[in-house]
């Protein structure tokens, strides 16, 4: 007799392994379109994952690629949750022009009133 292995629903299992705070963010994320199961495209919610799967999505300014390793039964703690998935995401680099901005790291301490006023001039002159 062979076991079968162990499903859970998409949108549960992202909420379980933490990548999303509710339940509904992780579904709404699914419905619209963002996520991909094994490099296809999913936009239902009840979309069964088991352990093998492998997921891609976005979350923040990061793609993020996990494979499942298992299927879990609670939304544990972050601990528990990091055992639930093998993380495939490289690691971001710190971009030269946040460094650069940024006044911390000249060594100065603390901006100063007109060093925010420049920066915030620079940001929105980056936006236009």
């Amino acid at each position: 007799m062979s076991e079968e292995k162990q499903k859970l629903r998409l949108d549960k299992w992202l909420w379980f392994s933490r990548f999303f705070k509710t339940r509904s963010l992780a579904a709404t994320r699914v419905a619209d379109g963002h996520v991909r199961v094994n490099g296809e495209r999913v936009t239902k919610r009840a979309t069964s994952v088991g352990a093998g799967d492998v997921l891609t999505f976005v979350q923040g300014d990061i793609v993020r690629t996990v494979k499942i390793v298992a299927v879990g039964t609670r939304r544990g703690p972050a601990s528990e949750a990091q055992t639930l998935y093998k993380d495939f995401t490289p690691i971001p680099k710190p971009s030269d022009s946040i460094i650069a901005e940024n006044p911390k790291f000249e060594g100065k301490g603390r901006p100063t009133k007109r060093d925010r006023r420049r920066s915030d001039l620079s940001r929105l002159r980056h936006l236009e």
